[in-house]
């Protein structure tokens, strides 16, 4: 089991809840658009444990163009993580990093995803969050398992059979407790031209009594990952929620990244207090993101675009982080 829990620490993609029983939550995100880009899904397989111990397994199906999300509950006995790599079955259905096989009443199929882009990882920075990945009191853990992939195969999903090859995917994670009292959240890697993509979070971190305002943003450009992190002396300099938008400004020492996400119809997702799914999300995944970035030093525009089919997630108290 330490040896488990090493590994994973290192590999953010792995199962982290080795010996947990109580107030814990880890769950995978899979975001799907077919080449078509008239289907959009996300699919959540995931564990949830109460602070009583109660326990379940689960997967969410998120239809993002019908605006409907399905919660299939499991006994928690039907979730098995594989020690040592990322493998976790949840009842007939399977869930790695480079495929999904779906073997239930409402879904069936399988998923290949290839020529994945991971978020760099290091020994002294595992992943997204960084030297945070240490902190062993966090509310929340992240961690991104591809910034942008290309997808093969097909799923039956209730009578429809829909053909994802060519398609464009995107995958993350969370783990540790209870989501945020309030954050931004903000995917798309549907620009005018393959072969970029953005993640962009903002969120109120609880801190040893008191609390700061993180955030872990990075702009993939066909070749190279602009990190923003919270860790990598970045400021942000505007976080700004309304009705109808969102924007972020973020700035560290080269570059300067400006956002502006047009907020559209959302659906509602279970999310995790306390270990267990009983918290409501809303997630939109037709949204519109404005991005520009910046070079400040050769005072020059490294990437001006308009993203589409935007997964954004504004939940919570988010006044606590608009600077």
């Amino acid at each position: 089991m330490i040896k488990s829990k090493i590994q994973a620490l290192f590999n953010s993609e792995q199962y982290h809840g080795w010996g947990k029983q109580q107030k814990y939550f880890e769950g995978w995100y899979y975001k799907v658009v077919n080449k078509n880009e008239d289907r959009a899904f996300a699919f959540i397989p995931g564990i949830a444990m109460d602070e009583q111990g109660q326990q379940q397994a689960f997967i969410q199906i998120l239809n993002g163009k019908k605006l409907s999300a399905e919660y299939i509950k499991f006994d928690a006995k039907d979730f098995v993580p594989t020690p040592g790599r990322f493998e976790v079955k949840i009842g007939n259905s399977k869930f790695t990093k480079e495929k999904i096989e779906f073997d239930h009443s409402m879904i069936k199929g399988v998923l290949n995803f290839k020529n994945q882009i991971p978020w760099p990882s290091s020994w002294y920075s595992p992943g997204i969050m960084g030297p945070f990945s240490f902190v062993p009191f966090m509310e929340c853990y992240h961690g991104i398992l591809s910034m942008d992939h290309t997808i093969e195969g097909e799923l039956i999903i209730g009578k429809e059979t829909i053909d994802f090859t060519g398609g464009r995917g995107y995958m993350e994670k969370d783990w540790g407790h209870s989501f945020p009292s309030g954050y931004i959240w903000m995917q798309t890697n549907h620009f005018s031209q393959p072969g970029f993509s953005i993640k962009a979070s903002v969120a109120k971190i609880p801190w040893m009594g008191s609390s700061f305002i993180g955030f872990i943003s990075g702009v993939w450009l066909q070749d190279r990952l602009v990190q923003f992190t919270t860790y990598n002396l970045t400021k942000i300099r505007k976080s700004y929620v309304d009705n109808a938008k969102v924007e972020i400004v973020l700035e560290n020492g080269k570059h300067l990244l400006e956002i502006i996400a047009n907020r559209n119809d959302a659906t509602e997702l279970a999310a995790p207090i306390a270990g267990f799914m009983d918290g409501r999300i809303s997630e939109s995944m037709t949204a519109e993101v404005e991005v520009r970035l910046f070079d400040k030093k050769n005072k020059k525009v490294l990437f001006q675009d308009r993203g589409r089919n935007a997964g954004l997630e504004v939940a919570g108290k988010v006044e606590e982080i608009l600077v």
